[in-house]
């Protein structure tokens, strides 16, 4: 599984000029399912996304996480985290979690993040998104459970 985890001022995702999800401080995480990913690797990457530190402190050190500062979470699926671009120009997709097993698994990718007690916001699954947000920084951090 794998996230870029921005932080943010504001984030928003529209769908067929729906607003879907909206957060004002906080982190935007898009996040790639991986073939093979499972339970486990959900609960790491959330967990580290939520106990990241990226936030300044009064001395202005990134050492706060966005439960210390009231921040919110908004969660957008991206399987092309998993493209691969190395041959050619066209990237292939291969690693990415196949579709129908993907959309069974994020609901569970939901509810784990409303764990967190963290008001949280989602882009729609496999939906055509527009994603707005305004990077506070900026501070942009790449994870991946495959790390753990």
């Amino acid at each position: 599984m794998r996230a870029v985890v921005q932080r943010v001022t504001n984030a928003r995702v529209i769908v067929g000029g729906r607003v879907v999800g909206q957060i004002g401080p906080g982190l935007f995480v898009l996040l790639g399912l991986k073939a093979g990913d499972t339970p486990k690797d959900l609960d790491w990457i959330a967990g580290k996304i939520e106990r990241l530190r990226i936030f300044e402190d009064d001395a202005g050190l990134m050492n706060l996480s966005a439960g210390q500062v009231g921040g919110a979470i908004c969660v957008v699926s991206q399987f092309t985290l998993y493209g691969d671009a190395r041959k050619g120009n066209r990237p292939s997709f291969i690693e990415a979690m196949p579709v129908e097993q993907a959309r069974a698994f994020w609901p569970q990718v939901q509810a784990r993040f409303l764990q967190s007690g963290l008001e949280c916001a989602f882009g729609d699954f496999q939906a055509d998104m527009a994603c707005e947000l305004t990077n506070d920084g900026p501070v942009t951090i790449w994870l991946d459970s495959e790390s753990k």
